[in-house]
């Protein structure tokens, strides 16, 4: 059977309302995530969330004084679907990693999507030379890594195509980009829970 595109799942995900299962799940990761970025970001700042699903981090973006707009993009069209209708932010529907914002942020922020591209490493490299301005932070989390043992048969069993990297591999992503101040944590682990890898880094001032 061939491997399905992963936007295919997240859209059949939406329209079961499972999206909502995904916010629910992800809550403590990403507010940890954020946390730590927000505390490297000043304000006033822009963010984007890249692979935004129902746009549940932007509006939670959006509420932080000091955050000028949030911007959402997403590959699944259901997905952006729901979002627009959750909220007034601005959201796009786009295949990544082709499609490029049309202006730069200071925060990128994401949860759950560089590890379904085939390359993330070129992702990385573009995150950072594309879509940040300088000095901006991004945060990305992945809970399908090397090290979450867990993980290893999401693949198989969603029928869809994942790039599996250690913690070591996607630090070296991060610094091989031109990121400094590059921290790796673990998010929300728990007892049986290994963690949201959590890479961070920031893009050099001139």
């Amino acid at each position: 059977m061939a491997v399905r595109p992963a936007t295919d799942v997240f859209s059949e995900w939406a329209d079961k309302n499972k999206d909502l299962g995904m916010e629910k799940g992800h809550a403590a990761s990403v507010s940890e995530m954020l946390d730590m970025a927000l505390a490297k970001t000043s304000s006033p700042f822009s963010a984007i969330d890249v692979g935004c699903g129902n746009g549940w981090v932007c509006r939670a973006l959006e509420a932080i004084e000091g955050c000028t707009h949030a911007v959402g993009v997403d590959g699944s069209e259901a997905m952006i679907r729901k979002a627009k209708a959750l909220g007034d932010g601005e959201f796009h529907m786009a295949k990544l990693p082709q499609w490029k914002p049309s202006e730069r942020f200071d925060l990128i922020h994401s949860m759950e999507f560089l590890y379904y591209l085939h390359d993330p490493v070129s992702m990385v490299q573009s995150l950072h030379d594309e879509w940040l301005n300088e000095g901006g932070v991004l945060v990305a989390g992945v809970d399908h890594y090397l090290e979450n043992e867990d993980s290893h048969g999401w693949p198989a069993a969603l029928n869809v195509h994942m790039s599996l990297l250690s913690e070591a591999q996607w630090k070296q992503a991060m610094v091989d980009a031109g990121f400094v101040e590059v921290e790796m944590h673990r998010a929300a682990a728990s007892g049986d829970f290994v963690g949201t890898l959590v890479m961070i880094g920031r893009k050099q001032s001139r």
